[in-house]
């Protein structure tokens, strides 16, 4: 397919090249907001509303958070800006999009929350948002207790992490203190408060850790990526407030981890946009031999397969949102394929966007290097390509294996002109 649309320059690499806009404008309103019928099919659209956000936030990036921001927050302690931080909750409303307004937020969509999280990818925007709003947020959201919490993270006041390690929960009355270590905890050296899954009595429980505590102890860690900072956090006795009991918990941390999945995928396919947009841009108007290196082969394929990756991820990451907020799939092997997908995708753009540019690709004064930074960052952290896909084939060829047991699976090809979940 990608050859095919290399040797067609006119209708692909050329034409990307002509209307680099396009690729971000009109591909980003092809994917889904709300449910249409259209004949006998379902067809998702993005809302004008949901338009007007990205537009917005776009907006907001553009004047506030520039590659020069982000530069600034590499050097900066706390790593962002917090009166932009503030801004984002406050004033656009982005950061608790998907929070009931009962609790403190929009009252909007995990869709909402995904236009959003796209448009904040693309320019790598600094803060907390893993922690906060991929994470703590929504399990907040899907728990019981901590409602309390939700309000001033929604509106960019306090910033959150969430973490998941050897760490022990003891009662003493209605008062719980946790006690271990949780190791690279994304955005845990900044957070005013984490959120920590850990062992109590009864089970696995999630509690809440104000970070202002002497008892909680933090050290930041030296990453590959400098604009999505880890810290260790050592508790000892660290007052915890119950957020999800052990009757809720592993709901809570599923549901939460889907969450953060399917909008890390998002902020991928965001930040792939913008390096296929950079390299499209850069391919028209650097001359070598006296034609744009656009007009070579080599670029056109590479501009071509660029376009097909970030097409595909789209449609998986958005499908992940959808199976998320309206049940329209299993989120959970929706989710694997949007990390396997959006994980490879950014990588092979980013690679490719380096080699596009040539030497001055390399260099430290040059966006690449940060947005490949992120990219191979962005695809460890919550499972690897290989993980995911893994995880892919342990939900689908797990229940085929029923299938062929006598209990109806899935219509699995099988390669011999007969398909698995037909067979008597």
């Amino acid at each position: 397919m990608a050859e095919e649309l290399a040797d067609q320059p006119k209708n692909t690499a050329e034409e990307l090249a002509d209307q680099p806009k396009n690729t971000a404008e009109e591909l980003a309103d092809q994917p889904t907001g709300t449910a249409e019928a259209v004949g006998s099919a379902t067809e998702f659209v993005f809302s004008d509303e949901q338009r007007q956000l990205r537009a917005a936030v776009r907006g907001f990036c553009a004047e506030y958070l520039d590659e020069r921001a982000v530069r600034a927050a590499m050097e900066a302690d706390p790593p962002y800006d917090p009166a932009v931080w503030s801004r984002l909750g406050a004033e656009l409303g982005v950061l608790g999009l998907a929070v009931p307004e009962s609790a403190g937020g929009a009252g909007g969509t995990l869709v909402d929350q995904a236009v959003a999280v796209e448009e904040l990818g693309a320019v790598l925007s600094p803060g907390p948002l893993f922690g906060t709003v991929y994470l703590a947020i929504p399990a907040l959201v899907a728990a019981s207790g901590g409602t309390d919490l939700l309000g001033p993270l929604a509106d960019g006041i306090r910033t959150a992490a969430f973490a998941i390690g050897d760490v022990t929960a003891t009662a003493s009355g209605q008062a719980w203190t946790l006690t271990g270590t949780l190791d690279r905890v994304v955005d845990g050296g900044a957070a005013d408060v984490v959120l920590v899954a850990a062992d109590a009595p009864d089970g696995t429980a999630l509690f809440a850790v104000d970070t202002d505590h002497e008892a909680v102890k933090r050290m930041p860690l030296t990453t590959l990526d400098p604009t999505r900072p880890l810290a260790t956090v050592d508790l000892s006795d660290a007052p915890a407030q119950l957020v999800a009991g052990p009757e809720e918990a592993d709901r809570v941390i599923e549901h939460a981890l889907h969450v953060g999945s399917a909008l890390l995928a998002v902020e991928q396919v965001g930040a792939a946009q913008h390096l296929l947009d950079l390299s499209v841009d850069y391919a028209k108007n650097r001359l070598q031999f006296g034609r744009p290196i656009g007009s070579f082969q080599a670029i056109k394929h590479r501009l071509a397969d660029a376009l097909v990756a970030v097409e595909h991820a789209r449609s998986t990451a958005y499908h992940a949102i959808w199976a998320l907020t309206d049940g329209s799939d299993d989120p959970a092997l929706a989710v694997s394929i949007a990390q396997a997908t959006c994980s490879e995708a950014l990588t092979r753009v980013a690679n490719d966007t380096v080699q596009v540019h040539g030497g001055i690709g390399f260099t430290w004064e040059h966006q690449a290097h940060l947005y490949y930074k992120r990219a191979y960052t962005d695809a460890a952290l919550l499972g690897s390509a290989e993980e995911h896909r893994a995880r892919v084939a342990e939900l689908v060829l797990d229940v085929a294996v029923d299938g062929a047991r006598g209990t109806p699976g899935p219509r699995v090809a099988t390669g011999t002109g007969e398909r698995r979940g037909d067979r008597k």
